[in-house]
């Protein structure tokens, strides 16, 4: 107990303000989440989130108010990119404070209990992130990818060809219109042709959305600037943000690697989009195209 008193008393005093911000947090999940399981371990992790905070607070011997501007994050994160995403990202952010209480283990029941508890609570949540828009990942991935290396590389084609923005956004908007719905039909096939628990029409929906948002990113340039290279520039900008957004949800969300992912994505990019800028040149000198 000794150990115990001898720390930093605005340290034992973030401990407690953490638990009961992650109390609110998991309260306010339980209360959205889909599925009577899901609340109910929800439920069960906030209530254990408040009995950590009256521990630490045995010891600080003073109430101490949540952050609501964590809960207000976490709550809109949790509807924005779904509760999987924000609990993820949440407890990600809580390491520093579990590995605290691991160093503490041992010097008091209270703490090893906190500690299990911790553990626990992972263990449920693995079991619990299931959500709907995570079974239809690879939808998006399809979309994103397609639109991202297929657009990328003919609008490198297309402004050295046609040197000329609103005839390549144009070419663009029809090309990308044309391949979100050739993309969406091809996946609602492929779906229901596989047995499993997707629906073909949800399957569909994503793919062909991620499709159409990531081909709006693209063209926006070319429909607002006049400078060709400076509009293919930041179509190539517009495309590693969002690959670093998407893969940057899927790591937290899945636990897989970022780098990998990201690296992956934009060396695709980048090779289909320099073979379609030789192409361009090519085709532009043997035609004699000038727009």
């Amino acid at each position: 107990m000794k150990q115990l008193f001898d720390m930093d008393t605005r340290q034992i005093a973030v401990f407690q303000r953490n638990e009961i911000t992650e109390h609110h947090i998991y309260k306010n999940l339980s209360s959205r989440v889909k599925g009577v399981r899901n609340r109910r371990i929800l439920t069960q992790i906030a209530d254990d989130e408040l009995r950590h905070y009256e521990v630490w607070k045995r010891y600080t011997g003073k109430d101490i108010p949540p952050s609501r501007l964590r809960i207000w994050f976490f709550s809109l994160v949790s509807l924005l990119f779904g509760f999987t995403f924000a609990i993820k990202l949440m407890e990600a952010g809580e390491q520093k404070a579990h590995d605290a209480y691991g160093r503490m283990a041992g010097s008091m029941t209270e703490v090893n209990s906190i500690v299990s508890d911790e553990e626990e609570h992972e263990q449920a949540l693995i079991t619990l992130l299931d959500e709907d828009r995570l079974k239809y990942t690879g939808s998006i991935v399809l979309g994103l990818n397609d639109a991202l290396v297929e657009l990328t590389g003919a609008l490198a084609g297309l402004t050295f060809a046609l040197q000329n923005t609103k005839v390549v956004a144009l070419t663009g908007m029809i090309t990308g219109f044309a391949a979100a719905l050739s993309m969406s039909s091809s996946e609602y096939l492929s779906t229901k042709a596989e047995p499993g628990t997707k629906s073909p029409y949800k399957a569909a929906l994503y793919t062909g959305l991620a499709y159409f948002i990531a081909v709006t990113v693209l063209i926006l340039p070319y429909l607002f600037l006049q400078n060709l290279y400076l509009c293919l520039a930041l179509a190539f900008v517009g495309a590693f943000i969002i690959i670093a957004l998407f893969n940057y949800y899927v790591s937290v969300a899945q636990g897989v690697s970022f780098r990998t992912r990201f690296l992956e994505m934009a060396a695709l990019i980048l090779i289909v989009a320099g073979i379609s800028f030789g192409a361009g040149l090519v085709i532009r000198a043997a035609f004699g195209v000038s727009v």
